[in-house]
């Protein structure tokens, strides 16, 4: 079988900044801006079922929409966008409604993540990228462990959002063979296990 004790190398940066993207993309509420008049939706009734039974996923990702339960409005018709997600440096609009119910439409019910947009998706990306640990800084033994633990605890460890690796094998310690005093020098023309010979220099 293979020996458990294999060495890999950490990117810091990249491995706080998938942990701080998926605990942002789990727990974060957007933020919203109500719009000034509202937006009637045209949907199909497939879709406007989705909006109606999806309430508290819309709002999370910071989309308000009243919906007409009259009975005296089409159906298709009844929904309005009322509130947008509001950031300083993403600019939504209805289209982003509509990638988020054909997410939910290909999700349906019992999922444990909550769906996101891509343009949301891509703003917890830049925040998580600005507030995780740097490439280059310092880290304590302490700082080290918690990195390598929080690891343990996401769903998809293997990447940064923007796609660089969190980590590489390196090598299986298992292959790894020590050098002994008395041991040949590999890449001297001599092999492992054959004794140097130090006087075979000598005049």
């Amino acid at each position: 079988g293979r020996s458990s004790e294999q060495l890999f190398i950490i990117d810091q940066h990249a491995s706080d900044e998938k942990f701080n993207f998926e605990r942002l993309q789990a727990e974060t509420i957007v933020q919203n801006q109500r719009l000034v008049h509202p937006q009637p939706l045209n949907l199909t009734a497939v879709e406007e079922e989705i909006i109606m039974n999806n309430a508290e996923t819309l709002r999370k990702n910071g989309f308000k929409v009243d919906t007409d339960a009259t009975g005296e409005t089409p159906v298709g018709q009844r929904c309005r966008l009322i509130s947008l997600p509001m950031s300083k440096e993403v600019v939504f609009d209805s289209d982003d409604l509509e990638e988020l119910v054909a997410l939910l439409a290909d999700h349906p019910g019992g999922q444990l993540d909550v769906p996101r947009p891509s343009k949301v998706r891509r703003m917890f990306a830049m925040r998580a990228c600005r507030s995780s640990i740097m490439v280059g800084t310092t880290l304590t033994s302490k700082q080290m462990t918690t990195v390598v633990r929080n690891m343990g605890l996401i769903d998809k460890p293997w990447n940064c959002p923007h796609g660089r690796p969190t980590m590489r094998h390196l090598y299986g310690m298992s292959a790894w063979q020590p050098w002994n005093e008395g041991d040949g020098l590999v890449g001297l023309n001599e092999s492992v296990g054959k004794e140097a010979d130090w006087r075979s220099d000598l005049p």
